[in-house]
């Protein structure tokens, strides 16, 4: 298709043709200066891929692939005005002007060639992807009996289910639209299909009128009786974004769960998609990146999309599954398509394609734990994986719930349970469908002391479905130059790097290689990091609960929602900054917080470790740490004896060092108090 080669067609029956834009109204807008096509219907991120933008730019000299985990806020300029959107989240306009930022403003519009041509230039070595909306103030205030974050299936079941009661209930979805991502998961036989339930439970909550539903609505913060959100609104040609808080004496997290990325060399790589994001972008927006696919899983369900793939005139070259021998009603049915199958089989590396777009995916033997031989390369146009689920309990983490590590789920769990706030769906642990829905209406028999019914799982016998395997790890090998992440989310966090040091060993005055943990680090880290340095030895087992409790918080300093004094115009004086638990006394008993500002224009990480000088790097050795930002400038936790305004040090951001300088002190910190479970690298 002219000017959209990722855009899949129309012209075969498949359920990939695009189910929300519109073909007959084609629109154009303009992104950092170049044309992006797309439809109505269209999100600026699935038009910038159906236009060929699959990389959002380098980092530390690494191609990193766009996705919507992992994409840059913009800007759509009117006037002097600037508000700050999710490529995501916000719709594409015919006529718009959006930019990135971080990116690099074309203003002469002139054709760009070879990765330029597919990447929107974002110098992630300067600075990490920022949501700058998460440390805005509220614009709006909203009052309501309920408040029912997500809105798959357990979500909208437990908005009706609250609606009953006769309380008001406010639904908030991050996507354009309800229904989450059941259909991805299929039906179970004699099950109704997932397009059945969504258009019951969508038509339902469309004619109860004790529900409103808030699409395009990211949950920033929760706490108790309080929901701080951010989200994206359209007039006519302009797309505006704003904060609003609302107070609810009680809280449903219908929060889903995080598809794991495997990790191996090259998996942040363009072309290499979650088999969840890929279907999404297929079913709504008919954005396809390529006409071949390899898929490498852990997962059952996701030999469905190879099928769905093979009607759309997409051939899978070959299902790749850790498991040995695994049993699954969609294996048998994806054999019947003649989709080759190789068990015992995860990826090992995977590089850019000699010639073109595409990917060379190296694939490796892999039996009990130990991986064995390797295949030899295949030229491919994109590697879809699946590493597992992980549940979603970011806001639960942040609302004071507490998890454990399930060592036959390989996963992090909920337990326990909090005043006036439940869970519900797959964020609450559960698998089926029939359980989510079940799950939605126990959540609000809990919040309302009603008579509990048990949450039953409709699950086949392991026989005919095998579990899950863990997430499959490959270490990166001494003859490539691709590394691997953690996690396909904002923190671009990599495992330790077992190639030989290059530092010399005899050197007598070289310190000792420090112990690679991830809770010692002191940064914030997602849900999923946590999972993932679990299984790599990074987080003890006994640890990880604690760990991700205090840690996974999204990115940027989010502000306690519940905490903010309700004055008329919502926008009170700036607290004095918080000081995260796991940092309370890291860096000495006399530790103040400076504001400190680079020696170049740059944004300052949060949790990146400052030194006294450019000849430190041993994080025992850091005297502070970046724990916040108040606009244009960061906020820094300094250790040092005597600073002084105008003083210079150095912060080290994944290995790289910069020169910052000491501004001038803030008010004393607030901290919480020191978690003993976590530990100290002190």
């Amino acid at each position: 298709m002219k000017g959209q080669p990722n855009r899949l067609g129309i012209d075969k029956q498949h359920g990939f043709h695009g189910t929300e834009i519109d073909r007959s109204k084609p629109l154009k807008f303009h992104l950092d200066g170049r044309t992006i096509s797309g439809f109505a219907g269209d999100t600026v991120l699935s038009a910038a891929l159906a236009s060929g933008i699959d990389m959002v730019g380098e980092f530390d000299g690494q191609p990193i692939g766009l996705s919507g985990r992992f994409s840059p806020a913009m800007t759509q300029r009117r006037g002097k005005a600037a508000q700050t959107l999710p490529m995501q989240r916000t719709p594409a306009l015919d006529g718009a002007e959006f930019h990135t930022f971080g990116g690099r403003l074309r203003r002469l519009r002139l054709p760009a060639f070879g990765n330029k041509r597919r990447s929107l230039q974002q110098n992630l070595d300067r600075a990490a992807l920022a949501s700058p909306w998460h440390d805005q103030q509220p614009h709006a205030l909203i009052t309501t009996d309920v408040v029912v974050v997500g809105g798959g299936v357990a979500g909208m079941i437990a908005a009706l289910a609250a609606a009953r009661t006769g309380a008001s209930v406010t639904l908030l979805e991050a996507s354009p639209l309800l229904g989450g991502s059941a259909r991805y998961f299929g039906s179970q036989e004699g099950d109704e299909t997932p397009d059945q339930t969504i258009s019951q439970l969508s038509a339902a909550i469309a004619v109860t009128d004790a529900i409103t539903v808030i699409l395009r609505a990211q949950v920033l913060a929760v706490h108790s009786g309080r929901v701080r959100a951010h989200r994206v609104l359209v007039d006519g040609t302009t797309v505006t974004g704003e904060v609003i808080d609302l107070a609810a004496p009680r809280i449903i997290l219908a929060t889903g769960a995080i598809e794991r990325l495997p990790v191996f060399p090259g998996n942040r790589q363009p072309r290499v998609m979650t088999t969840l994001e890929a279907y999404l972008l297929a079913e709504r927006y008919g954005v396809w990146l390529g006409r071949s696919a390899i898929l490498a899983t852990v997962h059952s369900a996701a030999y469905r999309l190879p099928m769905l793939l093979t009607d759309a005139g997409v051939a899978t070259q070959k299902i790749a599954d850790s498991r040995t021998d695994p049993q699954s009603r969609f294996i048998e049915f994806s054999r019947a398509y003649g989709i080759m199958q190789a068990g015992g089989t995860i990826p090992a590396l995977a590089a850019p394609a000699a010639k073109g777009l595409g990917l060379s995916v190296t694939l490796q033997l892999f039996f009990d734990g130990y991986a064995a031989h390797a295949e030899a390369p295949v030229p491919t146009d994109l590697l879809l994986v699946c590493g597992g689920w992980q549940p979603d309990l970011t806001l639960w983490h942040m609302a004071g719930g507490r998890s454990r590590w399930n060592a036959e789920r390989h996963r992090i769990e909920p337990i326990g349970a909090l005043p006036q706030m439940a869970l519900a769906g797959s964020a609450a642990g559960h698998f089926s469908k029939h359980a989510c829905l079940l799950s939605g209406q126990d959540a609000v028999d809990k919040l309302f002391g009603a008579p509990r019914t048990p949450v039953v799982e409709l699950t086949i016998d392991p026989a005919y479905e095998t579990l899950d395997a863990p997430t499959p790890k490959v270490p990166r090998s001494e003859t490539t130059e691709q590394v691997s992440y953690l996690d396909a989310g904002l923190n671009l966090i990599q495992p330790p790097d077992p190639r030989p040091s290059t530092k010399r060993p005899w050197w007598p005055f070289r310190r000792p290689e420090p112990t690679w943990s991830l809770a010692d680090q002191p940064r914030s880290l997602g849900i999923v990091d946590v999972a993932a340095g679990v299984q790599l030895g990074g987080i003890p087992v006994e640890s990880a609960g604690i760990v991700a409790q205090e840690r996974t918080v999204a990115s940027g300093d989010l502000i306690d929602a519940a905490r903010l004094a309700l004055l008329p115009d919502l926008r009170p004086a700036p607290p004095a900054p918080r000081v995260p638990a796991f940092l309370v006394g890291r860096f000495g008993p006399e530790q103040q917080v400076w504001m400190v500002a680079p020696a170049e224009p740059r944004i300052l990480p949060v949790g990146a470790l400052i030194f006294v000088n450019s000849d430190q790097s041993d994080s025992r050795q850091a005297i502070g740490a970046v724990v916040g930002h108040d606009g244009d400038s960061a906020i820094a936790l300094i250790g040092k004896a005597s600073p002084h305004a105008g003083e210079g040090l150095t912060l080290r951001d994944q290995g790289r060092s910069i020169a910052i300088r000491l501004v001038e002190p803030v008010a004393p910190p607030q901290s919480s108090p020191t978690f003993s479970g976590v530990p100290s690298p002190a």
